[in-house]
């Protein structure tokens, strides 16, 4: 399966959250709850929020850096590389992320290596 991206998206790689986050998967889903299917939703691999505003995807970003999460690589202080996550706009990652790949034309993105499949889209969208 695949994500559909809005605005500013943050991809998350769901066995980063296996992995990381504070009682896993499970946890995560549970804390979460008031977000999924309106401002968030997810197939078997990514997880997907997202704004409007870069500062508001800085806050996203730093809340998955205190859960532990490898957000990105850096050399000489610079981010250079998307880890556990990815930011995205409307023409791809902000950084190169070896795990990103697009849905061909349409405005989603999955697990490279997997296939795409059906497009998850928020709750909300009418063509669910």
């Amino acid at each position: 399966m695949a994500v559909a991206l809005q605005f500013i998206s943050v991809l998350v790689r769901i066995d980063a959250i296996r992995a990381k986050y504070p009682g896993g998967w499970d946890q995560f889903l549970k804390d979460a709850e008031g977000d999924i299917g309106m401002s968030s939703w997810y197939d078997e691999h990514l997880y997907r929020e997202g704004a409007m505003s870069p500062s508001d995807i800085a806050e996203i970003v730093e809340f998955w850096q205190e859960k532990g999460l490898t957000t990105h690589r850096e050399e000489s202080g610079e981010a250079v590389e998307w880890i556990d996550i990815c930011v995205t706009e409307f023409f791809g990652p902000k950084l190169p992320c070896s795990w990103y790949a697009d849905v061909p034309d349409t405005y989603a993105a999955y697990l490279k290596g997997t296939e795409p499949g059906r497009v998850i889209t928020p709750t909300w969208y009418k063509n669910n």
